[in-house]
């Protein structure tokens, strides 16, 4: 049995983003931050989509994941993680350029598409479960009896502050920007560009934004500690499982520093994905498109004056369902079946 290798835990700085801009440079692209005519017409205020659609691994994961993979000790051979897909093709991703083994474990959830993303960029994948909760454990495991190095998707000092270039990016081409719409899962995200935002700008409001089954760091914030929740099948299923009854950052940061987190439906999360499409004729996952969903359904009234950005977090959807909603038609999500519904209609 070989020992488990620790990674030292602290809380991210503006400073270590700035890092991690440095770090990733080359590896993550500076993505455009384009204005949507339709949803600024929708929102009656500037709107924009950071697209990281465009990154080399079609998502933001990238970032987080390079930074951490990056920032390793030299004599490290091999790093694990858990993942819903995108994390995993960061992994695998920067575990390639280090030329190190990537082990990426993930729950029978997680559509095929994204696990044969994961194997064309020469990471392996352990489906195990049907759960983040189960993926995680057989990474842990990995960790304690083969010496790999884990790579949380989001409760990593390092990942976050890699994820957190994103509000970096966003502040410095628009320092106007008053509100930042962010998907929210287990908060890697949603803290990194939270704390950078508001440590150039205090003023800027961030909103968490995720679907309503299983929304995990929503349950956590409002019981006052993490929680447990059910994984289930949805459009949004980037956003899926826990955050770990064991966080250590991200469960503190997004309590302290969002500004609020909104729920959406399925529904509501169908019409974005189709609006998306056809108003900005981008492809993007469910996960992607919460924020539109969010101000679509009318719940974000209180929206500050001054423009809003929302990130468009990644592309890396299965095609047959993405088709399915753009064209109308039903889609089944285990026990809930959304009815097709055409674009505008």
């Amino acid at each position: 049995m070989q020992k488990s290798i620790m990674r030292q835990v602290f809380e991210p700085t503006l400073g270590d983003v700035l890092a991690a801009r440095n770090a990733i440079a080359g590896t993550a692209a500076r993505t455009p931050l384009a204005p949507s005519p339709h949803m600024t017409r929708v929102a009656g205020r500037d709107f924009l989509l950071k697209l990281e659609i465009v990154q080399p691994i079609g998502a933001f994961k990238i970032r987080g994941a390079a930074n951490a993979v990056f920032n390793l000790a030299p004599d490290v051979g091999g790093v694990t993680c858990c993942s819903t897909g995108n994390h995993g093709r960061g992994v695998a991703f920067a575990a390639a350029a280090r030329g190190i083994r990537a082990v990426v474990c993930m729950s029978s959830l997680v559509p095929q598409a994204k696990v044969d993303g994961i194997r064309a960029l020469g990471g392996e994948v352990r489906i195990i479960g049907k759960s983040q909760d189960d993926a995680l454990a057989e990474s842990r495991r990995l960790c304690a009896e083969e010496g790999l190095v884990e790579i949380s998707p989001f409760d990593d000092p390092l990942v976050i502050a890699g994820q957190g270039t994103i509000g970096l990016e966003i502040l410095e081409e628009r320092p106007d920007i008053a509100t930042i719409l962010v998907p929210l899962s287990g908060g890697g995200l949603a803290a990194g560009v939270a704390l950078a935002a508001k440590a150039i700008n205090p003023a800027v409001r961030v909103v968490g934004v995720s679907m309503d089954r299983g929304a995990a760091m929503k349950a956590s914030i409002d019981a006052g500690h993490p929680v447990a929740i059910e994984e289930v099948a949805s459009l949004a299923d980037s956003l899926g499982g826990g955050i770990g009854l064991d966080n250590r950052l991200t469960f503190r940061l997004c309590r302290d520093l969002l500004d609020g987190i909104v729920l959406v439906s399925e529904e509501e999360i169908y019409e974005a994905m189709q609006t998306l499409y056809y108003e900005d004729r981008l492809v993007a996952e469910g996960a992607s498109v919460v924020g539109i969903a969010a101000v679509q359904a009318g719940k974000l009234t209180d929206l500050d004056d001054g423009p809003v950005a929302t990130i468009i977090t990644g592309r890396n959807v299965d095609m047959s369902a993405f088709t399915r909603v753009v064209s109308g038609g039903d889609v089944v999500l285990g026990d809930l079946t959304v009815k097709g519904k055409a674009h505008g209609a």
